[in-house]
């Protein structure tokens, strides 16, 4: 059974920092293209950044600069390091592993990032 479960979100103030893990189970993630979605109320799900299993990153125009994605195969655990954190990054933030050929995608259950004075 494949498992995705994110955590490390919780409530922060404009300009603070949050890391995002998303440990997997049931897979290898090595082998997969990672990455990291949000949706914040009465809007559609979007991509905030992905990794590919050889280690490139791409990044929504909205979180250059401010957000990292990493990858530690070792623990089979995706990242996102999130800084410098806006009230506009509010939503729930989910995990998504995609491999192409045999095609498969997983999703995680999500966690929520609130960004709040």
């Amino acid at each position: 059974q494949v498992q995705l479960v994110e955590s490390g979100g919780g409530l922060v103030q404009p300009g603070g920092s949050l890391r995002l893990s998303c440990a997997a189970s049931g897979i290898t993630l090595s082998r997969y293209d990672m990455g990291w979605y949000r949706q914040a109320p009465g809007k559609q799900r979007e991509l905030v950044a992905t990794i590919t299993s050889g280690g490139r990153t791409n990044y929504a125009d909205s979180v250059k600069g401010r957000f990292t994605i990493s990858r530690d195969n070792v623990k089979n655990t995706v990242y996102l390091q999130m800084n410098s954190l806006k009230l506009e990054d509010t939503a729930v933030y989910y995990c998504n592993a995609r491999k192409a050929f045999p095609f498969y995608d997983y999703w995680g259950q999500g966690t929520q990032v609130t960004v709040s004075s």
